[in-house]
């Protein structure tokens, strides 16, 4: 088979299963959630998912696949869907320890969109909003613990406002859902930052 037919066969799949999707074919998009090429197992799921078709068991699968790819597909629908339907029995919390950086990214930000936050999370978030070696991954956890707002998360996020220029917007931000002494004096320091998007949204919260 020559290299450039080898090349447009998982395009082809890829294309069949989102195509499926749109029509709400869900057995015709469920038959490519085993292919042997990542991105269409990735597009096959979130087909599945347009079509209705998901179940559980798919995302579970998905949240476990060997392709980085998959598994980031498997967050944003499990972000998608808040937490409910077939994602409700879903963990997410192992993925907040995966190898790839992005997927503890997308990992994060879904466990922030989750209703009710899954038990044990908010701890995982604030030591990764401290400690997390990647000031992505560190934004992400800050923005979840927010978004979750469990009093339990506020020490993360204050630390996090001495953090990079990123991390200290995110976290200013996510002060949100939070006062007392302890906001209400990161919100005045936040005043004086030296990034302007800091500042700015420090101004905005203690104008509410």
């Amino acid at each position: 088979m020559p290299a450039r037919r080898k090349l447009a066969e998982p395009v082809r799949r890829r294309r069949a299963a989102a195509v499926a999707g749109h029509r709400g074919d869900a057995a015709a998009a469920r038959t490519f959630l085993d292919d042997e090429d990542g991105a269409v197992r990735a597009t096959a799921l979130g087909a599945l998912h347009r079509a209705g078709g998901l179940l559980a068991s798919d995302l579970q699968a998905a949240l476990a696949d060997p392709d980085p790819a998959v598994r980031i597909r498997a967050l944003e629908v499990v972000a998608a869907l808040g937490g409910d339907g077939p994602a409700a029995d879903v963990g997410l919390i192992d993925l907040l320890d995966d190898a790839d950086a992005t997927v503890v990214e997308v990992a994060a930000w879904a466990s922030g969109e989750r209703d009710p936050a899954e038990p044990g999370v908010v701890a995982l978030l604030s030591a990764l909003a401290v400690e997390g070696d990647d000031a992505l991954v560190r934004e992400s956890a800050v923005a979840a613990l927010g978004s979750i707002g469990d009093p339990a998360g506020l020490a993360a996020i204050l630390a996090a406002t001495a953090d990079k220029a990123t991390v200290r917007r995110r976290a200013v931000i996510a002060l949100a859902p939070f006062d007392g002494p302890a906001v209400q004096a990161a919100l005045e320091r936040a005043l004086e930052d030296r990034d302007w998007q800091v500042r700015q949204a420090a101004e905005d919260l203690l104008a509410q």
